[in-house]
């Protein structure tokens, strides 16, 4: 008997817990989403507003990918960091697109390659001048991401 009450008591914690950390990941609206910036509009605009770059690099067709676009980064709690600290920017990875990297027109695809890219969607905060501060391969949580972005928020601001 003892042991169906401890049972019972920690499903009804389960649920209750992940009821909550559905309501935090879930979007409240899909409007006004992230504002992408592109690459190269991204340094200068860091460099002006003393913010971090954010960069988002994935992959067409990539479900975690679609994941994290709408439910991570339409969190309130995400949407508000990155509003106060990053520039966000939005990198297809195997695009051919052309950008500007230290000088030097490459396509996307190759970027995504010197930025170490092994899998979708990958996650790059670096500096204003270019210097990358971590790198995150793999999906992340609603919780995980604003604990990840509150962490160098912190940093560049000590």
């Amino acid at each position: 008997m003892t042991r169906k009450l401890a049972l019972g008591a920690l499903l009804s914690f389960l649920l209750i817990a992940g009821w909550f950390a559905i309501q935090e990941a879930a979007p409240t609206n899909t409007e006004g989403l992230t504002d992408w910036v592109s690459f190269e509009e991204a340094f200068e605009l860091a460099q002006q507003d003393n913010k971090l770059l954010l960069l988002d690099i994935y992959e067409v067709g990539c479900k975690f990918c679609r994941e994290m676009e709408e439910t991570v980064y339409p969190s309130p709690a995400v949407k508000a960091i990155i509003e106060q600290s990053y520039v966000p920017v939005r990198i297809d990875g195997n695009s051919d697109n052309p950008l500007v990297w230290k000088g030097e027109t490459i396509p996307s695809s190759q970027f995504a390659q010197e930025m170490g890219v092994s899998a979708y969607p990958y996650t790059v905060i670096m500096t204003p001048e270019g210097q990358v501060l971590d790198r995150k391969r793999g999906f992340l949580s609603a919780l995980e991401f604003s604990q990840l972005l509150r962490q160098y928020r912190l940093s560049q601001s000590s």
